[in-house]
């Protein structure tokens, strides 16, 4: 009998190794240094201010591509490409995608956004006219390229999940507008949708690490909360005010598919003041918080993806 109950306890041991093993391997994907990579490239002078339609984004979607290839994201549709026609050029938001694991949740589907494009150029400031965009928003674009890399590989989700970065927001949210009339014209089983716009400086004034908009919507902000065990998402009144729901490219999914739909944003109106500014540069961005930020939400997007009933729900307005 000693020997039965010495040998359970080994094998409890090995297991709760191996479990912790996975968890640490899992928080070191997400990196401060790949974090900061990512970001100086997609900010450099080489993406021209990555506007739409440009030679600059053709460039930033190559590498987006090459990034989901790398860590083994899927295509969704036949390539990482989602093209659309604008009056003189064309847009292509690019698409990755980490089927769920659970062989009836895997039928509803998750969706990850962020806008990798920016406007170009700008008012020259000492010679420089490039508009890098690195908070605006190419913060929000390698937190959704990071939680694509942590979800190929950990395939910890229940239901799928779409890694969406979109073109010609800065001209209209054109880019979020096609890929959510696509998506629901093929009938798409739409839970949620997060969009993440401008993470890269911690907020001054704060009860938790961000903020979400439409925050009276729904319950995502409470439920996500729960989900990460601690106030990670919060309220800011400035986006109630003036109406950042409505701006970003969370919008067009809310429109189309009448679910709950939200952009995350530190952006405080207060912490960052190189909005549209030839000066918003990689090394401005706060890397420590951008990696404490991106890892404070694993578990968050964990939970949303794998709970057994849907547990976020739009509220009665």
């Amino acid at each position: 009998m000693y020997r039965v109950f010495v040998l359970l306890f080994l094998v409890l041991l090995t297991a709760c190794k191996e479990n912790n093993s996975e968890k640490t391997l899992s928080q070191n994907l997400i990196s401060k240094e790949s974090i900061k990579s990512s970001l100086e490239r997609l900010a450099s002078d080489e993406m021209e201010g990555r506007d739409t339609g440009s030679k600059g984004i053709e460039k930033a979607a190559v590498f987006i591509e090459d990034f989901f290839k790398k860590n083994k994201v899927k295509p969704y549709f036949k390539t990482y490409r989602d093209s659309f026609n604008l009056e003189d050029k064309v847009g292509y938001n690019v698409v990755g995608y980490v089927p769920g694991n659970d062989k009836r949740l895997k039928n509803e589907f998750v969706i990850l956004g962020a806008h990798y494009d920016h406007i170009g150029l700008a008012n020259a400031v000492d010679g420089d006219s490039i508009a890098n965009g690195a908070n605006d928003d190419a913060s929000g674009t390698v937190a959704v390229m990071e939680m694509a890399k942590y979800f190929a590989k950990v395939k910890s989700n229940k239901r799928s999940l779409l890694f969406t970065l979109y073109s010609a927001e800065e001209i209209g949210l054109k880019g979020s507008e096609h890929l959510a009339e696509r998506l629901k014209n093929e009938n798409l089983e739409l839970y949620t949708m997060i969009n993440f716009e401008m993470i890269g400086v911690p907020m001054k004034e704060r009860e938790s690490l961000g903020y979400i908009t439409g925050y009276d919507k729904s319950n995502i902000a409470e439920q996500l909360n729960i989900y990460a065990g601690f106030d990670v998402i919060g309220f800011l009144p400035q986006a109630k005010a003036y109406q950042l729901f409505l701006r970003s490219d969370n919008y067009p999914f809310y429109k189309q598919f009448g679910i709950p739909a939200h952009a995350i944003s530190t952006f405080d109106f207060t912490n960052y003041e190189y909005y549209h500014h030839v000066d918003d540069e990689a090394d401005k961005m706060d890397y420590e918080h951008m990696t404490t930020f991106i890892k404070a939400l694993i578990p968050a997007m964990e939970g949303m993806t794998n709970t057994t009933e849907k547990e976020i729900l739009l509220k009665n307005e």
